[in-house]
């Protein structure tokens, strides 16, 4: 069978082809029925997505209940494992009272009260003179966070040299704190600078602690974070040498530099100074130009026009109309399956013939009753492919011809067309 009889095949039986135009003269078109329950699809959906978004919301709200509140690492108030609330509670319980402090005006009320050690994690948000100010207002000072800048600031001349490596080091100095807490597993590495630091744990290419003068006190410079945080102070002799440093006075000021505490200020150009006054203006005119387009060249919905339904409409309307399509389309193809399958049900109640019969079927009985050649019929009713126009209206006088041929067979008494 051709590449023609695909949209015929798709039929299936006979009996799923539609009436001719001619067998009735009027054809009620029902307006589609409105899919039942969509409303309540609709409603389903918005419920579902409400409880997605509870669900959403309570789960965020039991993860965050179960964690402790983020801090900055090495924060005295933290818990967490970067935390150094440990080392705090340990030094209160040795009678060292500890005042933590997050902005500069704090920490200077508090080192104004007697003698202290200033504990100071890494200020960048400080110019050199605000740092400078509050260290000098301290006895000791004790850098647990150390940067280049800092560690130049409180030792001139010293620096960073990297890391040390695995294992434990030996004090391998006289400091006093060092000696007393014994061997420890350094993190980052200092180069000393003047004569007068006092360099202790020396492994590598650097030392693990560095003790300069600092008024009539010291600043030591070491790595707080991975000697001194929660997970490590109960290794080696971390807590030793914590203590050590920091307990040398009654009181110890944690300044923990806050996000706001800042003396900087911000000298980068806004946009707004990079560019002319007059463009501004300009960018909010053609906002309210562009709002204002928007609003009258866009869609308008008028309102909802009732239509009475059913509509009835004459069955050689929809019949034209199909065909006007058809034709704008140069589908001959479908319109020559169209006129097909309409004679084929015409000539399946002619020659008695159930609804279910197939089209080859048909076109065996329709050869056999006409005295016809089958290939011929078959051809005629399922077989050529019509390629313009011309070949279409030369397919409608064969099927006419067959059908009259057929008609006169069966019922010889009337005449035919």
């Amino acid at each position: 069978m051709s590449a023609g009889t695909a949209p015929l095949a798709e039929r299936g039986r006979i009996g799923a082809a539609p009436p001719d135009a001619a067998s009735r003269e009027h054809e009620p078109l029902e307006a589609e029925p409105r899919e039942p329950g969509r409303r309540r699809r609709v409603a389903t959906w918005i419920v579902i997505g409400i409880a997605l978004l509870v669900v959403g919301g309570v789960g965020a709200l039991i993860a965050a209940a179960g964690e402790w509140n983020p801090r900055d690492a090495l924060d005295p108030e933290s818990a967490g494992p970067t935390g150094t609330r440990a080392l705090v509670e340990i030094l209160r319980d040795h009678g060292v009272e500890v005042a933590v402090v997050r902005d500069r005006t704090a920490a200077a009320e508090a080192l104004a009260e007697g003698e202290a050690t200033l504990v100071l994690s890494d200020a960048p948000a400080l110019s050199d003179e605000a740092l400078r100010a509050v260290t000098d207002a301290a006895a000791d000072v004790v850098l647990i966070d150390p940067r280049s800048r800092t560690v130049d600031l409180l030792l001139p001349g010293a620096g960073s040299a990297g890391f040390a490596p695995a294992g434990a080091v030996a004090p391998g100095c006289e400091f006093p704190a060092a000696v007393r807490a014994g061997d420890i597993e350094p993190g980052a590495l200092f180069e000393p600078g003047d004569s007068g630091t006092a360099t202790c744990y020396p492994t590598a290419d650097g030392y693990g602690l560095l003790v300069g003068p600092h008024g009539e006190g010291h600043a030591a410079i070491v790595d707080g974070t991975t000697l001194f945080t929660n997970e490590r102070l109960a290794a080696d002799g971390n807590a030793a040498l914590a203590i050590n440093l920091m307990g040398r006075h009654p009181l110890v000021v944690w300044y923990q530099p806050g996000a706001g505490d800042t003396d900087l200020t911000d000298t980068d150009p806004t946009l707004g100074e990079l560019t002319p006054p007059w463009v501004s203006a300009v960018i909010v005119l053609l906002l309210v130009a562009g709002v204002a387009a928007g609003i009258w060249r866009g869609r308008r919905f008028g309102p909802l026009v009732a239509e009475r339904l059913p509509v009835t409409v004459r069955a050689s309307e929809t019949t034209e109309g199909r065909a006007r399509l058809y034709g704008q389309s140069r589908d001959a193809l479908h319109a020559a399956d169209q006129l097909r399958l309409g004679a084929l049900e015409r000539l399946a109640r002619v020659l008695g013939l159930g609804p279910g019969s197939s089209a080859p079927e048909i076109a065996d009985a329709a050869a056999a009753r006409a005295g016809i050649d089958r290939a011929a019929a078959r051809r005629i009713l399922i077989d050529d492919v019509p390629s313009g126009d011309a070949e279409l209206v030369s397919l409608r006088q064969q099927l006419r011809r067959l059908e009259d041929a057929v008609h006169a067979a069966v019922r010889p008494e009337r005449k035919t067309r």
